[in-house]
């Protein structure tokens, strides 16, 4: 991926920037993602906090439990309503951007796959993926897989 990375909401009154690679790209198939995206999953980059940043506008904060039980801070654009990055209380060193956000996608490249208990029963994970049920303990396993293919040509 080429830095900085860029994105914004739907409307682009909201835009940020990203001045570190990510640490990885996963699906996750939990309820909230699902319904937060209108689809089977939400793809999702860690980043380290202090590499995220907004550029433009104001976005909202709305604080949700997780599915993991777990406090997160939602940020999206007030106008249009996009997700933009989740800020989990737990972790104040990290953020995690919603993928679709990113003004290039092309270089998006999935490491694994969460919450697979709740994905929708169509959907098959490939195999090999790395696959959690629910919430990983930690990230050290996607974080190991994205580093593998990250700069790997399609």
């Amino acid at each position: 991926m080429q830095l900085p990375l860029t994105g914004s909401c739907q409307c682009r009154a909201v835009r940020y920037r990203c001045t570190a690679a990510p640490s990885s790209i996963y699906a996750c198939h939990c309820t909230e993602c699902q319904r937060q995206s209108g689809s089977a999953f939400g793809m999702s980059i860690l980043m380290p906090r202090e590499a995220f940043s907004f550029t433009q506008g104001a976005p909202r904060t709305w604080t949700r439990s997780s599915d993991s039980g777990r406090m997160i801070d939602c940020m999206f654009c007030p106008d249009c309503g996009t997700r933009i990055v989740h800020l989990p209380q737990h972790s104040p060193g990290l953020a995690i951007i919603r993928a679709g956000t990113l003004d290039d996608t092309r270089s998006v490249k999935l490491a694994g796959h969460i919450w697979t208990a709740s994905r929708q029963p169509w959907f098959e994970v490939p195999a090999g993926s790395i696959a959690y049920e629910r919430q990983p303990p930690d990230f050290a396993r996607l974080i190991e897989a994205y580093a593998a293919i990250a700069d790997r040509p399609d």
